[in-house]
């Protein structure tokens, strides 16, 4: 069933061959962002300007269509000084961030300099406080983004062309930047953040460091970041916490981010919807290769470009299966948020992916593969929609299992075996019962 290597190959090629472009692209784009950015520090030293734009680069390369950049954009705060406290229900907005964690930042009467910032509310012991309000601080970042613009375009610091503000709207959580990069235009969503030390990182219990550099997952949670979730409450944000650990991803033998790369490819070309509207994102592609990471620690599973994109891809099917991606920080968020009848639809493009990948191992522009003609295997489903509130089934034996389903590769390791034979022995008394 497996394509021989060279066509894997050859496929990563084409793809790693746009990368130099792409990164050419992004940092013209980012000389202009930055310029914009030292003028609003320039009038309002509170913004602070990050020039380590590593990471997003990083992101910016491994992705095949052209998402959004999120640059958040730090505070002067001490955000240490701040005390978070979850919003009232009221507070959450439109946005659908309520169930993600909203939260009020009280400002403690030591924190001087941020009053404007400010708006009185109230705690669960209806005591007045002042919050950080986020609608204020968006507001007067978009204000000091336009004048910005108008700046460097009287200095002649930007050309014709080189920058459109024309999607900034009231009321958004994110401002919009449309900035010419090359030939083509690259769209940064600038968020102010708020930092803040954390004393116990969330690792929610998690084995430590398992199938990362050690000390990996500390350093990429030793801070909370808050953004807006609408004019009145923040919540949590995990963007740079996710890069970190993908570039620590980057370090770690064997072609795992190639096999990001391949997926991507595919999601971009050939897994999208009929009217072009992405049922899975390459955000969601990104989890994946974190909890692969994690469920398959040893060197061993990554050593070829097939089996480590299976690896991924078994993990994928899972999630898509039961409908449900957990958050690779906070396990109890279910990423896949969307219209179930995508994901549905989506599914058999995969599938039919693992059993023929041959038919989809290619570059091309226009319709995407069709997967009509490959059938789909009911036993591999019945593994799959197992109930995912079973740990068992979340776990390396339970994907070893899948792995040897789509006949990947024979497992050596003798302890593997030995947690593949009693996962074996609970499956043939669960799956009847889901038939």
């Amino acid at each position: 069933m497996a394509a021989g290597g060279c066509r894997w190959r050859s496929c990563l090629e084409v793809v790693a061959s746009r990368q130099g472009q792409r990164v050419q692209h992004f940092q013209q784009a980012e000389d202009v962002l930055l310029t914009l950015l030292e003028h609003v520090h320039a009038e309002e030293p509170r913004f602070l300007v990050d020039y380590s734009r590593n990471l997003e680069a990083f992101d910016f390369v491994l992705c095949a269509s052209e998402d959004a950049v999120v640059v958040e954009v730090p505070l002067r705060i001490d955000g240490d000084a701040l005390r978070v406290r979850p919003c009232q229900p009221m507070d959450t907005g439109s946005t659908g961030h309520g169930q993600l964690g909203a939260c009020s930042l009280e400002v403690p009467s030591v924190v001087t300099g941020v009053g404007d910032w400010t708006s009185t509310g109230s705690t669960g012991e209806m005591e007045q406080v002042r919050c950080l309000a986020p609608g204020k601080v968006l507001q007067r970042l978009k204000e000091l983004l336009v004048s910005a613009i108008v700046q460097c375009q009287r200095r002649s610091l930007l050309q014709p062309g080189d920058l459109s503000a024309e999607n900034l709207v009231e009321d958004a959580t994110e401002l919009p930047l449309l900035v010419r990069g090359g030939w083509r235009t690259i769209r940064f969503d600038v968020v102010p953040v708020v930092r803040r030390r954390q004393e116990s990182p969330g690792l929610d219990g998690r084995q430590r460091d398992r199938g990362f550099p050690k000390g990996t997952l500390q350093k990429a949670t030793g801070d909370a970041h808050f953004v807006p979730a609408s004019n009145h409450c923040w919540r949590p944000s995990t963007h740079l916490p996710i890069l970190k650990l993908l570039w620590a991803v980057d370090t770690l033998q064997g072609p795992r981010l190639d096999s990001l790369r391949l997926l991507e490819q595919l999601r971009s070309q050939d897994w999208r919807e009929e009217d072009g509207r992405d049922g899975l994102t390459f955000n969601h592609l990104k989890m994946v290769l974190l909890w692969s990471t994690e469920l398959f620690p040893s060197p061993e599973d990554w050593q070829d470009l097939e089996g480590s994109v299976y690896r991924l891809l078994v993990v994928l099917l899972r999630c898509l299966a039961t409908q449900r991606l957990p958050h690779f920080l906070h396990p109890e968020q279910n990423l896949f948020q969307g219209d179930p009848h995508r994901l549905a639809s989506l599914y058999p493009k995969v599938e039919a992916f693992a059993w023929d990948p041959a038919r989809f191992l290619r570059f091309h522009f226009g319709l995407p593969t069709r997967a009509d003609g490959v059938q789909a295997d009911p036993a591999l489903r019945a593994l799959l929609q197992l109930p995912a509130k079973d740990g068992a089934y979340w776990d390396t034996a339970y994907f070893d299992v899948l792995l040897s389903q789509l006949q990947v590769y024979q497992i050596q390791d003798a302890t593997r075996r030995s947690a593949m034979s009693w996962l074996l022995t609970k499956l043939r008394r669960d799956i009847p019962l889901q038939s």
